[in-house]
């Protein structure tokens, strides 16, 4: 009786969530253009274009999430290929969150906010550094250390620019 109840609510969850827009289109983008947000959300308030933030750091690999596994953090929404990702996620949610609140990094150490392709994600000294394509991310490995302190140093006035 339990996972009868269980089956169909998991199964009612996927209708809403879909027919609420919450399934994302290829291609992921994350940022609203014009949004003031410290946060790379998309319009339905999904961090990182869908993408698991725990995938990352689990064998590097970014991976796309499900609508139906997701957790909520500090005004974003996560979603989650397995649910032990999320249980990871919700244990340590600061370990997991891209930074510069998952805009470019590069853009960030140029003083600009910039979208992000989830695609780039790299995770460098246990954080989760995302750039704007594969051509940025270059960029990025060419001198990650300098990237970062250029853009950790950046980050307080970018983050209340329009994106």
């Amino acid at each position: 009786m339990r996972d009868t109840i269980f089956r169909t609510f998991l199964a009612l969850l996927i209708v809403v969530t879909t027919q609420a827009g919450l399934v994302l289109p290829m291609p992921a983008s994350a940022g609203v253009p014009g949004s003031h947000s410290e946060l790379n959300l998309d319009a339905n308030g999904v961090a990182l274009g869908g993408y698991d933030p725990v995938a990352y750091f689990d064998g590097g690999k970014p991976t796309r999430g499900v609508a139906a596994i997701f957790a909520s953090y500090a005004g974003a929404r996560y979603l989650f290929a397995t649910a032990a990702h999320r249980d990871a996620f919700l244990a340590n949610p600061k370990k997991y969150v891209p930074e510069f609140g998952g805009f470019c990094a590069v853009g960030t150490s140029f003083g600009e906010k910039v979208d992000v392709d989830p695609e780039t994600g790299e995770v460098v000294n246990g954080k989760l550094y995302l750039n704007h394509n594969r051509s940025v991310l270059d960029i990025f490995n060419k001198d990650p250390s300098g990237t970062i302190t250029n853009a950790e140093s950046k980050w307080p006035a970018v983050k209340d620019k329009a994106l």
